[in-house]
């Protein structure tokens, strides 16, 4: 009897999780990206060099993603041409190695939290610059498209107000009780606006990088081999940029710390297993269930933020991030609605032309039915 049970017990758990296997995916995603900005303002916050930073964490990257790259597209027949791989170097170039070295460098200026919330400016860039570009059309013909400019307006207004809005503090843990050895950082403003600033032109550079991925992968549909290459490209450049710049080798150890850590995180956590779990759930569930769930990275932020750098928060910052995500939502809803509305074109489409041959079919039997007795009588 207790066996019985116990095997019924091990059978429900067993149909939760496979029915909600893709909600704990983004879940655990959501988390992961939390622990990215964490542990890279940690190192960061201990002095390690941002530009080091990349190129550690790039070629930890090309590291883990390789492998997989090699045996899962071994038998895709795209061929890689010397134009496309000039595309990927350019591509990984400003959308990736400029685009976190600015992000690194910007880390020194602001939280983990203001980096974390002004990530969701993304989407209504991305949404103006398809539609600036013609990539994109903005049709006022129904209610998607003015939702859709409306969020990308109020989007970039919670960005502003983030930037330049502080406030009255709102949570203030103080600095009793500091249970890290990471040191509690009082941001001025004029520090605070210019990492907001650098941050703005790294996710303008990113934002560039997504517009340019969709007509790479139609000449070179490899996506995972394609990744893997821009972040061997991107490993390279950042090391030369570094060189060039960074003339102290002391800045390049590794020893057994948090930044050893945090290069191993971000290189083969967030760019290698996040890419999979990304691929699998946009498979599964669209392009638009990921992004969904973006407040729970930011609000895992905010809190470690508050516990392990006494960060304080003001009510600024929290409408600023309010808007950013009203926004966010207000794009994604138009995003899923138009994916609907395509498939269900698609679908009457497909459906029409079925009927359109069956009639067509049932008419030319007929006309055989009437030529046979035609040629009968």
């Amino acid at each position: 009897m207790e066996e019985t049970n116990s095997n019924n017990h091990f059978q429900r758990c067993s149909k939760f999780l496979s029915r909600n296997n893709h909600y704990m995916a983004v879940v655990f995603m959501q988390i992961v990206y939390a622990g990215m900005s964490l542990f890279s303002k940690a190192a960061i916050t201990k002095g390690m060099n941002p530009y080091v930073f990349v190129v550690y964490r790039q070629a930890f990257a090309s590291a883990a993603l390789a492998p997989f790259a090699y045996y899962t597209e071994r038998s895709n027949p795209a061929k890689l041409t010397l134009p496309i791989l000039c595309k990927l170097f350019v591509s990984s170039l400003f959308g990736i190695t400029m685009c976190l070295i600015l992000y690194y460098v910007a880390l020194d200026y602001v939280s983990a939290t203001f980096a974390t919330a002004i990530n969701n400016i993304v989407p209504p860039l991305t949404f103006l610059l398809a539609v600036c570009t013609k990539m994109e059309k903005l049709s006022f013909k129904n209610k998607i498209g003015p939702v859709k400019l409306l969020g990308s307006i109020i989007g970039l207004s919670g960005a502003i107000i983030l930037t330049f809005v502080k406030g009255p503090t709102a949570i203030n843990p103080g600095n009793e009780g500091h249970i890290s050895d990471l040191p509690a950082r009082v941001y001025t403003h004029s520090d605070w606006v210019k990492g907001a600033l650098i941050l703005t032109l790294s996710n303008l550079l990113w934002t560039v990088w997504l517009l340019t991925q969709g007509p790479i992968s139609k000449q070179y549909p490899a996506k995972l081999r394609t990744t893997a290459l821009q972040c061997f490209f991107s490993s390279i450049q950042s090391a030369i940029w570094t060189v060039s710049y960074e003339r102290n080798n002391a800045s390049w150890r590794l020893g057994w710390n948090v930044n050893l850590v945090s290069v191993l995180y971000c290189g083969v956590v967030v760019t290698g297993i996040n890419y999979w779990l990304t691929v699998w759930v946009v498979a599964k569930k669209g392009p638009v269930f990921p992004n969904l769930f973006n407040p729970i990275s930011l609000m895992v932020t905010a809190a470690c933020s508050i516990i392990f750098f006494k960060e304080v928060l003001h009510w600024g910052s929290l409408c600023g991030m309010v808007l950013l995500m009203v926004g966010l939502y207000a794009i994604l809803w138009g995003k899923n609605t138009e994916a609907k509305m395509s498939k269900e074109q698609t679908t009457k489409t497909i459906e029409d032309e079925i009927k359109s041959n069956e009639q067509q079919k049932t008419a030319d039997a007929q006309g055989g039915v009437e030529l046979n007795n035609i040629s009968y009588k």
